[in-house]
């Protein structure tokens, strides 16, 4: 996979790394960066501040993957696109300044092929999350957001998917542009007595996964 081939890439060159704790920021929104983040363990979460000064979620990122490619390939800082937090207990990255990064993609044919496929992959889950939140009403929203975290949190145990990670009702407020956590509340309780989902020890357990997937379609 191309996303090793870079990291190993990166380990061979003696790239800087950091560590960052639980709930502690590496970016935030509109702030000059003079580095590119590649994620090597760990999960963050991106959002922006709206004007109304509520967060908007983007996108959960597990490692390895880039945290953000931004803008040209020569200035040696540019303002970051959102906030970076972590999410996980711990977060480790690489840490490359913009234009030795670039130098690297533009002399490497294999990461300018992870490069191209990373672009690809960002536009399609950008193009699926608008139509979620444009399609969709909030039930719906909520839906399709549950079932996009199968993927990168699911575990399979018998009869269902548990999310083994904890995703709160505020988070799921933030990803899906709902106002608040009692809303958000109120819409997981009419998917579980549907049969879709059940909670347990603050963990979703999906129960019925076509029914979460229909929301995406």
């Amino acid at each position: 996979m191309g996303v090793n081939y870079l990291m190993n890439f990166l380990e061979k060159n003696n790239i800087q790394v950091i560590k960052k704790k639980h709930h502690s920021y590496l970016t935030f929104h509109g702030l000059d960066q003079q580095y590119t983040y590649v994620l090597k363990e760990g999960v963050i979460k991106t959002s922006v501040i709206l004007k109304d000064g509520r967060e908007f979620n983007i996108s959960y990122i597990c490692a390895p993957d880039i945290i953000s490619l931004l803008k040209d390939e020569v200035s040696t800082s540019t303002s970051s696109p959102f906030n970076v937090r972590i999410e996980s207990e711990e977060a480790v990255f690489y840490k490359v300044p913009r234009v030795l990064f670039w130098q690297y993609v533009n002399s490497d044919s294999r990461i300018q092929e992870y490069i191209k496929e990373y672009y690809r992959d960002k536009l399609k889950k950008s193009m699926m999350n608008e139509k979620m939140m444009i399609m969709n009403s909030k039930k719906g929203a909520v839906c399709a957001f549950l079932y996009s975290l199968i993927d990168k949190f699911g575990r399979e145990e018998e009869d269902r998917i548990i999310i083994d990670f904890s995703v709160t009702n505020d988070d799921i407020a933030g990803f899906c542009g709902i106002s608040t956590r009692n809303s958000v509340n109120r819409i997981l309780h009419e998917i579980k007595n549907e049969g879709a989902i059940d909670i347990i020890d603050r963990k979703i357990h999906i129960l019925d996964v076509e029914y979460l997937k229909s929301f995406t379609l």
